[in-house]
């Protein structure tokens, strides 16, 4: 059946009746824009006329959100109570609850927050700083107390000697720490007051290390004696009342007090390798000693004491990782002993700790290979208090305690804080480097025995003033003859030393022969993946006028060949025990004028050369192209590239009796001869 419309006009063709497809959407870029504007229209809309709403009910939706709103409101923030069918009481009543104010979140500002809430403003914070030639001592608070603004870095000693290992007393009047200012290494007491200094040991041992006894009567300490490290308590009042408290084989030192007096932490190598140790004074001599942190394969040092006398935390090296360790001495097992699987808490890097007066923080020096660092952590929750700050030298000790002083640090100790060290030595050029070429001449070393006994320009001035210090300190001139100074650019290394600073003119490698006769010592210090040496010398006089004993057992590379399979893996191993006499530090001194050490190579432990221990490079912040171009133009850096054929043929040589065109010869093949068969004969008659 037909529309009226179709039938009236015929003319018009007939609609085509289509399938239907749906709609089609197409969007273009303009769209998008266009509809997110819009969205966003409607967004701020809303959120401006809930805005309104909220503050006119006293309730600001950003500050229910945890902000601050721009608009200041006259109602203040309370906090969100829950909606009730309650009806609101009328303004001539009182509410039987009165809601508690919150505080309003300030917005962020631009100043960066302290790492952690906790203050340092507490005490005082004195550190044995090496500041090139010695090591004195140095007073620092890092922030701001109600005394004043923040005390920097302020020398408390000076002169020709080393201070090392400071503690301060509990009651903040008075640090002892250990002195070679006699010639001899004995324990002072210096007054933080008026700066009154005080012998407390008068003795040719090393006495060093000291620690107070909790009522400021006694103090404890390590000595050298017949050879081994011990540890004596002495009275502060009687110099002649003197107790020993340990008498072992083994090398005990570095005591600590506990705050309740009745338990010294120390320690020792009894175990065979340097574990923390406890002395309770109440024991007889047989239970007396016992060790509270039994960690293999780890060196541990450095203990110290929390302020309540409940925790302890030391120094463990394991890994190439040195990590602060705080034990829980509360929490014990079944047999009595400190029950270190489950109260003990890795805290993070660090060496040397000291705790704050209130128990909160423990401050720290983080060791790199050739720079020192301090910072310090919570003991109760990860993190840091205050960012790293570097150094300007090595740290030979370290103590915070609660001060109360009369007069200010800087007024007592103004003329030792205003004394400007000495420069080690000053550098002077043979001729300055022309503009054309940049680059510097070769300087020969005096009296020295070398391959090539050259330096670079701006080094020589450096080595020999190592060598002088070097030599005044032990009394016998180990720079004398090195191994090698300057390498030429054409002689080759050994494998693997391709980029040695050597070739730079910057470098120079210890003589190892006097190793085999006992008068170089190498300690093994891993940071991380990387392996580094501590090089020793023996002080010529074994008086104990110069030098220290050694505290760590050195590296033994001899052992890779004595059949012990782990030993060979290794490299070598530890000494079984810790060489006698007094030592030199050669690597801290070779710092403080400059030459910086060499981490081994990866191959070493296969390959003693590439150990390195013996090698020390002046870089001044230079890396090795660089360096290599203060001597030699760029086209001298450039190494080419062999081009190696896609195929060797290799050619055969002739002899006189093959000819130079090989021909081919037939060989006739065997010919084959059948095995004749046997013929019976018959004999007649037979």
């Amino acid at each position: 059946m037909t529309s009226q419309s179709e039938s009236s006009n015929p003319s018009r063709p007939p609609r085509l009746r289509r399938r239907g497809v749906g709609w089609t959407l197409r969007i273009t870029p303009l769209g998008i824009v266009v509809l997110a504007l819009f969205n966003l229209a409607i967004l701020i809309g809303l959120v401006y006329v809930s805005t309104r709403v909220l503050q006119g009910s006293g309730q600001s939706w950003l500050a229910s959100l945890g902000f601050a709103s721009d608009t200041p409101s006259a109602v203040p923030t309370t906090t969100e109570i829950p909606a009730t069918d309650t009806p609101t009481p009328k303004p001539s009543e009182t509410p039987t609850t009165v809601p508690s104010a919150t505080s309003t979140p300030v917005p962020a500002s631009a100043t960066p927050l302290p790492l952690s809430t906790l203050t340092l403003n507490q005490g005082l914070i004195v550190l044995a700083l090496n500041e090139g030639g010695n090591t004195h001592l140095f007073a620092y608070q890092p922030q701001e107390s109600g005394a004043g603004l923040p005390l920097p870095l302020t020398r408390l000693t000076s002169g020709p000697w080393d201070d090392i290992t400071p503690v301060i007393s509990p009651d903040g009047q008075t640090v002892a720490f250990t002195s070679s200012r006699s010639g001899y290494w004995d324990i002072y007491l210096l007054s933080l007051n008026n700066g009154d200094l005080t012998r407390l040991t008068d003795s040719l041992n090393y006495d060093a290390a000291p620690a107070w006894s909790p009522d400021n009567q006694w103090v404890v300490y390590e000595t050298y004696l017949n050879d081994n490290l011990e540890i004596y308590i002495q009275s502060v009042a009687d110099a002649q009342n003197v107790i020993r408290l340990t008498e072992n084989q083994a090398a005990d030192f570095s005591p600590v007090w506990s705050p309740a007096g009745r338990q010294i932490a120390f320690v020792s190598d009894r175990s065979g390798e340097n574990d923390i140790w406890l002395a309770d004074l109440d024991q007889a001599e047989e239970k007396r000693f016992q060790n509270i942190s039994v960690t293999p394969n780890s060196a541990d040092a450095h203990p110290a004491w929390s302020p309540d006398g409940t925790s302890i935390v030391w120094v463990g090296e394991q890994d190439g990782m040195h990590s602060l360790f705080v034990q829980d001495l509360s929490v014990s097992d079944d047999s009595g002993s400190p029950a270190s699987n489950t109260s003990r808490t890795n805290l993070g890097s660090g060496d040397w700790p000291a705790w704050s007066p209130d128990g909160e923080s423990i401050l720290t020096v983080l060791e790199a290979p050739n720079r020192t660092y301090l910072t310090a952590y919570p003991t109760h929750y990860p993190g840091l208090v205050f960012p790293t700050l570097e150094l300007p030298g090595p740290v030979n000790g370290i103590s915070w305690g609660a001060v109360a002083l009369s007069s200010s640090i800087q007024g007592v100790y103004q003329q030792a804080a205003e004394i400007t060290p000495t420069a080690l030595y000053i550098p002077s050029f043979t001729s300055v480097p022309d503009e054309s070429s940049g680059r510097y001449q070769l300087i020969a070393l005096y009296d020295v025995v070398a391959p090539n006994p050259y330096l670079h320009d701006a080094t020589d001035e450096s080595f020999q003033a190592l060598r002088l210090q070097i030599g005044a300190d032990s009394g016998w001139d180990i720079l004398s003859s090195l191994e090698n100074a300057y390498v030429p650019l054409t002689t080759p290394l050994e494998p693997g030393m391709g980029n040695d600073w050597l070739y730079t003119g910057r470098a120079f490698a210890l003589d190892t022969s006097p190793m085999d006769s006992g008068w170089i010592a190498v300690v093994r210090e891993d940071f991380g993946a990387e392996t580094y040496w501590r090089v020793f010398i023996k002080a010529l006089y074994q008086d104990g006028s110069a030098g220290i004993p050694l505290h760590d057992q050195p590296w033994n590379f001899e052992a890779s060949s004595n059949g012990s399979t782990i030993a060979y893996e290794q490299g070598g191993q530890r000494m079984d025990s810790i060489p006698t006499g007094y030592w030199i530090d050669f690597t801290e001194r070779a710092i403080a004028y400059g030459w910086q050490r060499q981490p081994a190579l990866s191959n070493w432990t296969a390959f003693l050369p590439a150990a390195l221990f013996n090698e020390f490079s002046y870089t001044e912040g230079l890396d090795w192209h660089s360096a290599m171009l203060q001597l030699y133009p760029p086209e001298a850096m450039v190494t080419p590239s062999p081009v190696i054929p896609p195929s060797r043929t290799p050619t055969a040589t002739l002899r006189w009796y093959v000819s130079p065109t090989p021909t081919s010869t037939s060989t006739p093949r065997p010919t084959f001869t059948p095995y004749p068969v046997p013929t019976i004969s018959v004999t007649p008659g037979g």
